[in-house]
C-alpha cells in the first residue's frame, strides 16, 4: 500500500510538471511553484516575497496546488502554511523558467520537505544546508566551551568542509550566481555568527572576561561584513548574524563605559549603544528598521523601569523610518506605563464560553493570574499544564486563560473541546487587537498577576520562571 501511494504521488507530480512545461512555452520567463501537503491543517498556502504577500493559494481536493509567478523577480520566496506546531514557513529559490514542486508532511515540516522538477536540486541543497545547520548548532555549542584558538580551528574545519561540498555540487550541477551567493553567504554568516556568540555561550567566567581572553584577530572577519546584502535580506542566517553582531559590539562598547562584567539585556545604556550602532552601520533600510524595532521592543518588554522607556523610545523613533513599527512601539510604551504596579486594569471586554460579554475586572474577585494563549503557538499546552499544576499548589489563586488572537466564538470553542480545557476560566477578547494593545500582550505567553482588588502586581511575568512561585507567595501574604 505504501509503495502504491509513493508511485501515485510521483505520477501526480510528473503530470503537474508536464503542465508547467507546456505553460512555460507560452510565457517564457515565468516560474511555476506548487506542491502537495500531507495532513494539512488548513486548505491554503500563503506565498510572499520580501515580506510582501503575493497570494493565498487554495489546495484542491487532493491537497495540491500550482501557482504561476509571472513577471517574476529572481530570488528567495517564502511559503507559509498551518502545520502541527502552528504557522510554519520555509523558503524557496525561484528563477525564471523554474517549475518546482514540493511535497511535505505537516507533522514533520522541514524534515519531510522534498522538491522535484526544474530548479529542485538547488532547493534540495538549500533545505539540506538548513537541516544540517540545525544539527551543527549543537556541535558548535560544544566547541564553544573550548579555548578561543581551538574553537577557531574546529570552526574553520566546518566551514572548509561546507565549501568543498559546494564545489563538488557545482561540478555535477549547473548553478547560477544567485544560488552560489546564497550558499556562500549562508556558510560565511553562519561562521561569523558562531564567532559573535562565542563570548555569550562560553561558560568560563563572565562575558567581560571572555572578551578579554579573545585573540586580537578574533573578529578580523568583520571587515568582510556587507551591511547592505540585498540578496541575503530575506535569508534567516544573515538576519540572525546581524542581531547577535550588534549585541556583541554594543556590549563590548558598554563594558568600556561601565563597571559591568555580565550582559544585562535590561540595561538602558547598553540598548542605546546598540540602537546607535545599528543606525550608523546598517545600509539596508528594511533590515535596519527591523533591527531597531526588535532592540526597542526587547528592552521595553523586559525592563520594568518605566522611567527609562522614553529615552530609549526617543532614540528609536529618531532612527526609525517604518511608520507602522514606530506606531506599534510608541503605543506599547504608552500601554506599559498605564500598567504600572498598583494601577487598576484598563477597561477590557471579554466573552465567556456561554457568549456572555463581561468586563475583565468583573471576573477578578481574588488573587488572580492572567495568562494568554493562541493556537498559533504550540506553547499554549505547556501554559495550561503549568497553570493546572499551580492551581493544586495555590488554591487561593484564580488562574484565568484568555485566547488573545481570535474573537470567533465557534473556532475558540472547538479549540477548548479539542484540548479538553476547562470552560469555567477560559475567555476570549471581544476586540483582540485593542485588548492586546491595552495590555501590551507581547510575547503572547506573557503573564499578569493581579491582586484581589483588581490592582496590578506584575504586568509582565512568566509562569515558567524560577521566581514565579515566590511572586505568588508574596501576593498571598499581602
Amino acid at each position: 500500500m505504501r509503495e502504491f501511494k509513493l508511485v501515485f504521488t510521483l505520477i501526480a507530480s510528473t503530470l503537474i510538471l508536464i503542465s508547467c512545461e507546456k505553460d512555460s512555452k507560452i510565457e517564457e520567463g515565468a516560474a511555476y511553484f506548487g506542491g502537495e501537503v500531507v495532513n494539512p491543517r488548513e486548505n491554503f498556502v500563503i506565498l510572499s516575497k520580501s515580506k510582501k504577500v503575493l497570494d493565498t493559494v487554495f489546495l484542491d481536493e487532493s491537497n495540491r496546488f500550482l501557482y504561476k509567478v509571472a513577471n517574476m523577480e529572481e530570488g528567495l520566496y517564502t511559503f507559509r502554511l498551518w502545520a502541527a506546531e502552528g504557522l510554519e514557513y520555509q523558503m524557496v529559490l525561484l528563477e525564471p523558467n523554474d517549475s518546482i514542486i514540493f511535497r511535505l508532511n505537516t507533522l514533520e515540516f522541514d524534515e519531510s520537505l522534498v522538491y522535484t522538477g526544474r530548479g529542485a536540486r538547488k532547493n534540495n541543497y538549500l533545505i539540506n544546508l538548513f537541516l544540517d545547520g540545525e544539527a551543527e548548532d549543537k556541535v558548535v555549542l560544544g566547541y564553544s566551551q573550548l579555548a578561543p584558538h581551538e574553537f577557531e580551528r574546529r570552526l574553520d574545519s566546518i566551514r572548509n568542509h561546507k565549501f568543498n561540498k559546494l564545489k563538488k555540487f557545482n561540478v555535477k550541477n549547473p548553478t547560477s550566481d544567485i544560488f552560489n551567493n546564497l550558499v556562500e553567504g549562508s556558510i560565511n554568516y553562519d561562521y561569523y555568527l558562531s564567532k559573535e556568540v562565542y563570548p555569550f555561550v562560553n561558560y568560563a567566567n563572565s562575558e567581560r572576561a571572555n572578551f578579554e581572553a579573545l585573540p586580537s584577530n578574533f573578529y578580523d572577519f568583520r571587515s568582510e561584513i556587507d551591511y547592505d546584502y540585498s540578496e541575503l535580506m530575506d535569508f534567516f542566517p544573515y538576519y540572525s548574524f546581524l542581531k547577535h553582531h550588534f549585541e556583541n559590539m554594543a556590549l563590548s562598547e558598554h563594558f568600556k563605559k561601565s563597571d559591568d562584567t555580565v550582559l544585562d539585556v535590561k540595561s538602558k545604556n547598553y540598548n542605546l549603544i546598540k540602537l546607535d550602532l545599528i543606525d550608523r552601520l546598517m545600509i539596508n533600510d528594511s533590515i535596519k528598521n527591523r533591527l531597531l524595532a526588535q532592540t526597542a521592543f526587547e528592552f521595553i518588554s523586559k525592563s520594568k523601569n518605566t522611567d527609562e522607556y522614553d529615552e530609549v523610545l526617543n532614540s528609536y523613533t529618531a532612527k526609525n523610518t517604518h511608520v507602522e513599527n514606530g506606531t506599534y512601539i510608541t503605543e506599547m510604551v504608552s500601554s506599559l506605563k498605564a500598567l504600572k504596579t498598583g494601577s487598576f486594569l484598563p477597561e477590557i471586554s471579554i466573552l465567556d464560553y456561554n457568549n456572555r460579554e463581561l468586563n475583565l475586572k468583573d471576573v477578578i474577585n481574588k488573587p488572580t493570574v492572567l495568562y494568554f494563549w493562541s493556537n498559533t503557538y504550540s506553547s499554549h499546552n505547556d501554559s495550561h499544564k503549568k497553570a493546572e499544576e499551580l492551581k493544586v499548589k495555590y488554591p487561593e489563586v484564580n488562574f484565568i486563560a484568555i485566547h488573545a488572537t481570535t474573537n470567533k466564538q465557534q473556532e475558540w470553542k472547538s479549540l477548548i473541546l479539542k484540548y479538553n480545557y476547562s470552560k469555567d476560566n477560559e475567555f476570549i477578547f471581544k476586540n483582540p487587537e485593542l485588548a492586546k494593545q491595552k495590555l501590551a500582550i507581547s510575547p503572547i505567553n506573557k503573564v499578569m498577576i493581579i491582586d484581589k482588588k483588581g490592582k496590578i502586581v506584575n504586568a509582565h511575568t512568566n509562569m515558567f520562571s524560577i521566581m514565579f512561585e515566590e511572586e505568588l507567595l508574596g501576593l498571598l501574604n499581602q
